[in-house]
This record gives C-alpha cells, sequence and structure tokens, in this order.
C-alpha cells in the first residue's frame, strides 16, 4: 500500500471493482479449462488476489485465475485421463497449486528473482507482447460466438478457423464493437469508464431483448455463497506424485517469468521499484490462498493489470475492492452474471490487450537499433509459437548473445582533427575533421580481450599506409584487458617498430598498466608505448601543436576557436541524419514563425531557443537561417504566408546574420571566412537541390535590396 494516495482513492476503488467485473468471465473460463466448475475461478479471485496484495511490492499488478496455468493443468488432466468437473479433477488441481505454492517458496529462498535482472528491456517488450497477443487469440473466437482455444499459435489459428462454423452476426457485432468503441473512447476520453457502461448495455440488451435467443452467449449460471475452505488429498501423490511435482515446477517457472516480467515492465513504465524476490513470496501466499479454495495455480494477468493501469490503479487497495465486489457478487449477484453477454466482455478483455502490446518500443527499436529490434521479434514469436517458458529462454539467449556481440565488436573509429579546433573528432562523423599527416589515431570502445584483439589488430593493420609513421590509440573505453590481449599488444608493437612505425596506446585508466605489468607485457611501459594522452604519444612521436593536417596546407590552418562557435554540433550529434534533421527543426521554426505575429530578431531567437532547447552553435544557426530562408518560401508558395509577412521576417534573418558574423569576427577573422565558405556551401546545396526555392529566395532577397 506503499503508493496509496488518498486523492486517487476513488480511482483505486473504480479500477478495482472493473477489474472485478471484468474477472467474472476471464476467470469462470480459465476454471473450467483446468478442469474445474466455473465457480473456482470466482473462488480464486477472492482470497488469493486479497492475499496477494499484502505481500507485493508492485502497488498496481493484478493478480488472478489466468491461461497459462489453466491451460497446463487442463492438458495434464486429459493425460491423466481424469474427466473435467469430477470430484478427482476437483481433489487433484488444489493439489497441484499446493505443490506449485511450495516450488514458490524454495525459489523464494534461493531468491530466483535475481534472474530478471539479466533479461533485456527488447526480451521483455517481446514476452509481454507476445503473452497480449496469445491470450487475444484465446479469446478472439468469443467475439463472433465460438470457444476459447488454447496453445500456441498455429494450434490458436486452426482453432480460430474452426468457429467460424459458430459463426453469429449479433455476437460479432456486439464481440467487435465492444473492442472498437473502448479504444476510441482510450482515444478521446480516456478516463470515461466505458467498459463499465458496455457491461450494463449487454445485460440490459439481454433483459430487455433476450439477444440470447438468437445466439447470442451469455455467462453460465453459478450457485452463489461464500468459498468453503479445502484440504488437498496427499494420498493422490502416490498415483499422481512424480507427474505433479514436474508439472507444479513448470508452472511455477511459468508464474515467475511471466508475472515478474509483467510487473517489472510496469515499475519502468511508472519509475517505481520492486523486490523480485518479494514478489515471488507474494506469488507462493496468492497460490496457499487458491490451494485452499480448491482453485487451480494463480498466476499475475496482464490483461487485467492493464485494465487497471488504464483507469488510474495506483495502489492495491484496487485489487481489495476486487476481492470485495467478488465477494458481493457471490453473495447477493449470481443471478445478474446470467445477463452478461460473453462477446461484450470477451470485447473489453481484447481491447485492455490490446493496450499492453509494445507498439511504440517495436518502432523505437526499428528506427535506433535493429539487433534490439530482431530480440524483441525473437521473444515475441517465441513466446507465440513455442510457449511462455520457451519464449522467455530464446529471449535471454538471445540478449546474451547480444552482450558477447557488443563485447567482441565495441564502437571504435579513427580520429582526427578539425583545423582550427581542440580536440579529436571521428572523421566518418564530422566531415571538417581531417587526418594527421603520417598518423593513424585509433579510437576503441571496449574491454580488450581475445575474443576481440584480432578485430582490433585487423583495424590498425588495415589503416596503414606507406607514409604512416605513427600509430596511436586512443584506449579511454579499454578499462580491462586479458593475458591474449597482452601478448598481441606486444607482438603488434614489436611489428609495427619492424616497419618503422611508433605505436602508442593512450588515455586509459592506470589500472590497465598494472595489468600489463602482471601479464608480463611491461615493456610496453619500459619502451614508452604507454602514454597518458594523444598529444603527449604525438610529442613523443615528434608531432607537435598546430599538427600537420592531411590534404591542409599551413597557410589555411586555422587558430582555435570556441568549440560551440566554430564546430557544427548537430553533425556530431545526429551523424549521418543531421541534415535531415536540421530540415525538420528549420521547417517546424518557419512554420511557428508565420502563425506569429511578432517577426522581430528576438522572436527568431526564442523560437530557435523553443525548438533547439539552447543547444545550437553559432556555425549551425548560419546553417539553419539559410534552410529557415528555404522554408519560409516554400510555405509561402503553399498560401500559408503572403510576401509582406515573408519579407518582414526575411529582413529580421539578416539581422541576426549580422549578429552572428560579429560574434565569430570576435572570435577570430579566420573563422569569419570559414562562416562565409560554409554559407556558401549551404547555398550551393540548396541551389543544387532545390532550385525552384533557391530561385524564390533570390527574387525575395533582390526585392528587398531594391
Amino acid at each position: 500500500m506503499k503508493q496509496f494516495r488518498k486523492d486517487n482513492l476513488l480511482k483505486d476503488i473504480l479500477s478495482g471493482i472493473i477489474v472485478a467485473l471484468v474477472s467474472i468471465p476471464i476467470s469462470m473460463g480459465y476454471a473450467q479449462v483446468a478442469g474445474l466448475p466455473v465457480v473456482y475461478g470466482l473462488y480464486g479471485s477472492i482470497f488469493p488476489i486479497l492475499i496477494y496484495s499484502l505481500f507485493t511490492t508492485s502497488p498496481q499488478f493484478v493478480f488472478g485465475v489466468d491461461a497459462t496455468p489453466a491451460a497446463l493443468v487442463g492438458g495434464a488432466l486429459a493425460g491423466f485421463g481424469i474427466t473435467a468437473g469430477t470430484q478427482e479433477a476437483m481433489e487433484l488441481v488444489p493439489l497441484i497449486t499446493l505443490i506449485t505454492a511450495v516450488w514458490l517458496v524454495i525459489f523464494y529462498f534461493i531468491k530466483a528473482g535475481k534472474l530478471v535482472n539479466y533479461i533485456s528491456t527488447a526480451v521483455m517488450g517481446g514476452f509481454i507482447s507476445g503473452i497480449g497477443c496469445t491470450i487475444i487469440l484465446m479469446q478472439v473466437s468469443k467475439l463472433f460466438g465460438g470457444s476459447a482455444g488454447t496453445g500456441e499459435l498455429v494450434t490458436l489459428v486452426v482453432h480460430i478457423v474452426e468457429q467460424f462454423a459458430y459463426f453469429n452476426p449479433l455476437s460479432a457485432i456486439l464481440g467487435f464493437g465492444t473492442v472498437i468503441i473502448i479504444l476510441v473512447a482510450k482515444k478521446y476520453i480516456p478516463k470515461f469508464p466505458m467498459s463499465v457502461v458496455l457491461m450494463a448495455v449487454g445485460a440490459g440488451l439481454t433483459y430487455f431483448f433476450q439477444i440470447d435467443q438468437y445466439g447470442v452467449a451469455l455467462l453460465p449460471t453459478v450457485e452463489g455463497g461464500f468459498p468453503k475452505l479445502v484440504l488437498p488429498n496427499f494420498s493422490l501423490m502416490g498415483e499422481y506424485g512424480k507427474d505433479i511435482i514436474v508439472l507444479s515446477f513448470t508452472i511455477a517457472l511459468v508464474i515467475v517469468a511471466q508475472t515478474l516480467l509483467a510487473t517489472s515492465n510496469y515499475a519502468l513504465k511508472y519509475n517505481y521499484k520492486i523486490n523480485n524476490n518479494r514478489e515471488i513470496l507474494a506469488y507462493a501466499a496468492g497460490n496457499l490462498a487458491g490451494a485452499a479454495v480448491g482453485c487451480c495455480p494463480i498466476n499475475g494477468s496482464v490483461s487485467r493489470a492493464g485494465i487497471a493501469d488504464q483507469y488510474g490503479a495506483k495502489s492495491q487497495v484496487m485489487s481489495v475492492a476486487a476481492s470485495v465486489t467478488m465477494v458481493v457478487v457471490l453473495l447477493f449477484g449470481t443471478d445478474l452474471l446470467a445477463y452478461l453477454p460473453v462477446p461484450v466482455l470477451t470485447g473489453i478483455v481484447i481491447a485492455a490487450l490490446i493496450g499492453i502490446i509494445e507498439f511504440k518500443i517495436v518502432k523505437k527499436m526499428w528506427q535506433s537499433d535493429k539487433q534490439e529490434f530482431f530480440i524483441f521479434l525473437a521473444a515475441f514469436m517465441g513466446v507465440l509459437l513455442l510457449g511462455t517458458i520457451y519464449g522467455v529462454i530464446l529471449g535471454v539467449i538471445l540478449s546474451f548473445i547480444a552482450v558477447i556481440i557488443r563485447a567482441v565488436i565495441p564502437p571504435k573509429s579513427f580520429i582526427g582533427v578539425i583545423p582550427g579546433h581542440e580536440g579529436m573528432y571521428t572523421l566518418k562523423r564530422h566531415r571538417d575533421a581531417k587526418p594527421i599527416e603520417h598518423t593513424v589515431i585509433y579510437r576503441f570502445s571496449g574491454n580488450l580481450f581475445f575474443a576481440n584483439i584480432n578485430t582490433f589488430q585487423q583495424d590498425i593493420e588495415s589503416a596503414i599506409k606507406k607514409d604512416t609513421k605513427q600509430i596511436i590509440v586512443d584506449a579511454r573505453g579499454i578499462g580491462n584487458i586479458d593475458i591474449t590481449a597482452a601478448d598481441r599488444l606486444v607482438i603488434l608493437n614489436r611489428n609495427l617498430r619492424n616497419q618503422g612505425i611508433h605505436f602508442y596506446m593512450t588515455e586509459h585508466v592506470d589500472s590497465v598498466n598494472d595489468q600489463l605489468r602482471a601479464y608480463g607485457a611491461g615493456s610496453l611501459i619500459d619502451e614508452g608505448v604507454v602514454r597518458r594522452t594523444i598529444s603527449l604519444a604525438l610529442r613523443a612521436a615528434g608531432v607537435e601543436k598546430p599538427y600537420p593536417l592531411e590534404g591542409v596546407s599551413k597557410d589555411e590552418e586555422h587558430p582555435y576557436i570556441e568549440e560551440n562557435e566554430r564546430l557544427a554540433e548537430f553533425e556530431w550529434a545526429f551523424g549521418e541524419g543531421a541534415e535531415a534533421k536540421m530540415e525538420q527543426l528549420a521547417l517546424e521554426m518557419a512554420e511557428k514563425l508565420v502563425h506569429t505575429e511578432n517577426h522581430s530578431v528576438e522572436a527568431i531567437e526564442e523560437v530557435e531557443e523553443d525548438v533547439f532547447e539552447g543547444r545550437i552553435g553559432l556555425f549551425d544557426e548560419d546553417e539553419l537561417l539559410e534552410r529557415l530562408e528555404m522554408h519560409l518560401t516554400e510555405l509561402e508558395e503553399q498560401g500559408y504566408a503572403d510576401v509582406e509577412e515573408i519579407e518582414e521576417i526575411e529582413e529580421s534573418i539578416e539581422k541576426r546574420r549580422k549578429q552572428i558574423e560579429k560574434k565569430i569576427s570576435r572570435l577570430s577573422p579566420e573563422a569569419l571566412e570559414l562562416l562565409k565558405e560554409h554559407r556558401e556551401e549551404i547555398q550551393e546545396h540548396i541551389r543544387e537541390n532545390h532550385p525552384d526555392m533557391y530561385k524564390r529566395m533570390e527574387e525575395i532577397r533582390k526585392h528587398m535590396e531594391r
């Protein structure tokens, strides 16, 4: 209850009531899947949820009768030859639940919760999305009049196709209509309890129009009353003991994997911490309570947690409210359950499940990290095709493989100097960066060990030219080396010296020197291969400032200019996407300016500050103004601004340009020349790639001059 807030009490209670009402069809259906009478699903929605809420460290996750454990139990009963709903099934199922709870207690004592720390966001997102899609596929047949399915993707798809034989048009309208209405309401009126309204509408349709007479399935009638305590029949261990132990172990793994991953996902989403091991204890306590009322194993419910989240639940008051609501339903409301249409209730569940599928993460990973995207996809498809446990195992294995790949192939680059600018910059990332004459500077940003020393050596050897005189390693990213790497460094140094090339290793932490000595590579230190900084290594090689640069004559070299004023910071920040990003922001600025009445220089500066958040240097700003002019002409041609308005903004842009020139000239006259050269390059780029806009820009400028 640590997240409980008085101002959120009503939302917590409302969320709990909705969770309880939605749990009615879900838990009753899964109780049937597990081989129990439907009423045991309701029993499993009282004490287990209440006990879980008292132990958990998650303020908003929901516990209850759920798909995967129920399906595993139901499949086991079929394998044992036990008919669902019989006395033997009702004795065996709570025994399985009890042994599952024992396994969870064991997991608690061995601190199995730590395993979740080794599961990446990609695996977690793929797992949750896979579970969500699996349950949607299990339930979707009920939207149009069929029955729920079990199993993995192929089995579920076959089941859905087979269920079309029972297609009922009115059921389909109610079911799919419910999904659409909730999704639309969630977008436009997210705080409105549309699920409750639709349940009331469904019950009203049954009461006034008897829609069940037209083939719409309703919830089955259940016997009311408080659940009775059950003592497990331990004598069944003699006949089924080995199978029960293996089955309950598997179920316990499913509960830990599925519930802990989903709970951790919510913790990350809302920036709070959970105690993984305490969570496992909460699962054990909930399952002990489930066994006591004769229920099947209890699991975290992704779908109901999604509904609770949708309605603003922030504390486990929600679970208490759900338990109390279920007690009220069992004592006084079982007759009303018969009026609830199954397609409507199924639509509510599916709409909630659609909300937990990580569409945003998929898009982000595809755009930024294809490796993470494929790990997500593997975990997602693993759950769909192989089931919960195998899906998680596959995802975790791929995560470890990704870690190994990153260690073996860390970020690495060749670096150089920007004329007139201090520091070293990646040659590929900065078009103005130039290599120092006769010098290779190689940046390696990872620990150096047996698996990547070959890559390290090959990169250096392939960079050697006929005129190379010194090779310097920027090793600030190397915090550790092993004996194999130490030996190879000695060999590499000897080979390079034989070619007349000096080899230096610089910028690393001092503990690496201790490792070199410990591994018998102290000669690198004694011979001066190890230097504290790149500049000291260059000085040792006889290269002094200002450094001679490839392709740059001494007459072209420029004195130091303050970093933020000279460097096109966008190029450093966005790399190959810098131009596209600059275009996007220039267009955004243009649209803001034409929609404001103030077009002064100060207004331009304010819009810049708003769009760039102060992270723009003078060279970047000058380029931005050129692109801004281009987009202003574009907006004028499209009718978003008139000529007078554009000319007014253009006049302010020219004034701002003069201010930029003054600032740069105060730093250095040479810097101003560089600025003008840079400006000509941008204008030429616009002329070549946007000739119509360039022509219009020139017309406006000439008109302003007149």
